[in-house]
């Protein structure tokens, strides 16, 4: 058994290296042939890339990319901006009755939905996204940071514990959103029955404002540990081993070489992590949809759990006259996302380490 699990092995090894082999003579094989035909072009002067300026080249190099940004990104910004200045614009028929330039604006911050909640509701898009976002960011930055260095320590099933947490990433949001709902579902929910909170409400009918906001915040910091855990390790594992060598010879306090060095050192990857978990914190959506479903809401419920992103899909939705609203909100939430990045941009310059 022993000598066919070797031959086994030593057969994969030699595929192996043929197959490496085969590339890199492929490889070679190439610059080879582009070799020849940039002299043979260079002789009879009709090399264009050598006659371009760098900016030049540099542009055709990245317009692939250029053209997919412009065609998916930089163009509905601009198309947004357009429909912003349109009053009543009809989508199906491509007719407008004005223009404007701060009504569609107006429109959306006097919403009850939106900014400023009514007598009669509780929670507004803005607030709902500035509360997932002011404590899910921190916490969850906070937790996969925690994690990251107990798994960088774990010798024994790293491996195994690094796909465990990898697991949400590559899981359905939508599918993790059902099994959360039914651990906090009122009536046999895992959540009720290990603590013995009888059927407390959390997201069903008759759940409480910050119950649901709960549940809504624990999914959204659960549901991105997976991908910061993964770049805190790497950052880690990246640290030069002398530093903690030193420490150790210098009986340095565990937390004191966790602040003084391991912070310092994967600085710049923990400002990457705010700046997107901010961004991708005010983008959530498909979290709100799994729990509460498209209205936003628990059953009979006098308030909604509706992000920015999800106020801005219902007008699209609704089609009609609604599509400059629509405009107005995205422009709205590019402006905050924007501020508060430049904030962090300059915030990070006395606090990131490069």
């Amino acid at each position: 058994m022993a000598s066919l699990i070797k031959n086994i092995k030593s057969s994969f090894r030699k595929m192996m290296t043929s197959i490496k082999t085969f590339f890199w003579d492929m490889r070679r094989a190439f610059n080879a042939r582009k070799k020849k035909i940039g002299a043979y072009l260079d002789k009879r002067n009709l090399n264009l890339a050598t006659k371009f300026p760098g900016w030049a080249r540099a542009l055709i190099y990245l317009s692939p990319a250029l053209i997919v940004l412009s065609v998916f990104t930089f163009w509905p910004i601009i198309n947004s901006f357009r429909l912003m200045l349109y009053e009543g614009y009809n989508m199906s028929n491509n007719t407008i009755t004005g223009y404007t330039i701060f009504g569609n604006f107006i429109k959306v911050i006097n919403d009850e939905s939106f900014l400023f909640a009514a007598s009669h509701t509780e929670g507004t898009a803005v607030m709902n996204t500035l509360i997932i976002v002011f404590i899910s960011v921190p916490v969850s930055i906070f937790l996969s940071l925690f994690i990251s260095v107990a798994l960088n320590g774990i010798k024994p099933l790293k491996g195994f514990f690094q796909t465990i947490y990898f697991l949400p990433y590559v899981t359905n949001t939508i599918a993790i959103g059902l099994v959360i709902a039914y651990m906090f579902k009122a009536d046999g929910g895992l959540v009720n029955t290990l603590f013995g909170l009888g059927k407390y409400s959390w997201v069903e009918q008759g759940a409480e404002y910050w119950r649901s906001m709960f549940v809504l915040i624990f999914y959204a910091t659960w549901g991105t540990l997976a991908f910061k855990i993964m770049v805190f390790l790497t950052s880690i594992q990246g640290i030069d081993k002398q530093y903690y060598q030193a420490a150790a010879i210098d009986a340095t306090p565990r937390r004191r070489i966790f602040s003084r060095i391991t912070v310092p050192l994967i600085s710049p990857m923990i400002f990457y992590i705010l700046v997107t978990s901010v961004i991708g914190a005010f983008k959530i959506y498909n979290q709100i949809v799994a729990l509460f479903g498209v209205t936003g809401r628990p059953a009979g419920a006098n308030y909604t759990m509706q992000s920015i992103v999800m106020y801005i899909y219902q007008y699209i939705d609704g089609g009609g006259n609604n599509l400059s609203i629509a405009a107005a909100g995205s422009l709205i939430l590019f402006a905050i996302i924007l501020v508060l990045t430049l904030v962090q941009m300059q915030a990070s310059k006395k606090r990131v380490h490069y």
